[in-house]
């Protein structure tokens, strides 16, 4: 029975077949790497070197051998064509956003850095400030050289004098 009471106090698990996938950014890649993909010179190439077989085979062909005939006007072509515009611009799209948001995220971080270097400059610039003002304050080595000088020939008159006196 207690058994049973623990069963009903957690709440049911989700099936599998209804669970969402272990990373939520998973088609947000996929739209990146498929926008990076459509941009390339490899995709117009290849898209290109279709579209020429596509046209040159439903050309050249015989009219039982066509499978997308040229009298009518290459409709499975401009169908296949119209869906991949389809697709490709609304993952254009979703690529673009996450970009402009990583763009954001980024601008907000080196706003941050820029603020956090003008306060470390700013702090560095009072400190230096601090040590000339205290620099004023302090004998320079001049001053240290005068003042040993003359304690040094203060020094020889009193030894001077205490040999005159000796003798």
């Amino acid at each position: 029975m207690a058994e049973r009471d623990d069963e009903f106090a957690r709440p049911k698990s989700r099936r599998r077949w209804l669970r969402m996938p272990e990373s939520k950014d998973r088609f947000g890649r996929f739209t990146e790497s498929f926008a990076r993909a459509m941009g390339t010179p490899a995709f117009l190439i290849g898209m290109t070197i279709f579209v020429t077989f596509w046209l040159g085979y439903n050309s050249i062909m015989p009219p039982e051998a066509q499978f997308d005939p040229q009298d009518q006007g290459f409709p499975l072509l401009t169908l296949v064509l119209s869906l991949q515009a389809s697709y490709a611009a609304p993952l254009l799209l979703l690529a673009q956003n996450r970009q402009d948001d990583r763009d954001r995220v980024q601008i907000e971080q080196d706003r941050i850095r820029a603020e956090r270097n003008l306060n470390d400059t700013e702090y560095l610039a009072r400190e230096v400030v601090a040590l000339r003002m205290a620099m004023r304050d302090m004998a320079t080595r001049e001053f240290i050289r005068a003042e040993l000088k003359s304690f040094v020939d203060e020094l020889d008159e009193r030894q001077g004098g205490a040999e005159r006196r000796a003798q």
